[in-house]
């Protein structure tokens, strides 16, 4: 189901709960908004649509991947850069990202795993972990 984005700084400000394999519903409505969203985004958290979970969706290189519970576990290389967002109304922002992170989190079938992660697709994890955290740009 396409759900409505959250736009409130206050919601999207609370940090997210580890996600259960009972939130697979969840996690359908993010990829569901993702998609209808493509021509504009490239990545969500799961409090982008109102659930407090960590589950997250982004486009690798044009294939659509979710994560359940992303924790980054490396990273290297600073760089600054300005990114938006769907859910804050604005231009971009100034944020500090890495271009190259490790990636533990439980994939679809919430099987774990690790995977490192270069370049845009990095950062737009990055960004969404971030969300994860309660942390905007």
């Amino acid at each position: 189901m396409i759900r409505q984005l959250i736009h409130d700084p206050m919601l999207l400000g609370i940090k997210s709960k580890p996600a259960e394999k009972s939130d697979s519903a969840i996690a359908q409505d993010l990829l569901d908004t993702l998609r209808f969203h493509r021509e504009t985004c490239v990545g969500m958290a799961a409090n982008m649509i109102g659930f407090q979970k960590r589950i997250i969706a982004f486009s690798d290189e044009g294939k659509i991947t979710l994560m359940y519970n992303p924790e980054i576990i490396g990273k290297a290389i600073a760089f600054e850069t300005e990114e938006s967002c769907l859910s804050l109304l604005g231009g971009p922002r100034k944020t500090t990202r890495y271009k190259s992170i490790k990636v533990k989190y439980l994939d679809e079938s919430f099987r774990p795993r690790t995977k490192s992660f270069q370049g845009f697709t990095a950062q737009i994890i990055q960004h969404e972990i971030d969300h994860c955290d309660g942390i905007l740009i």
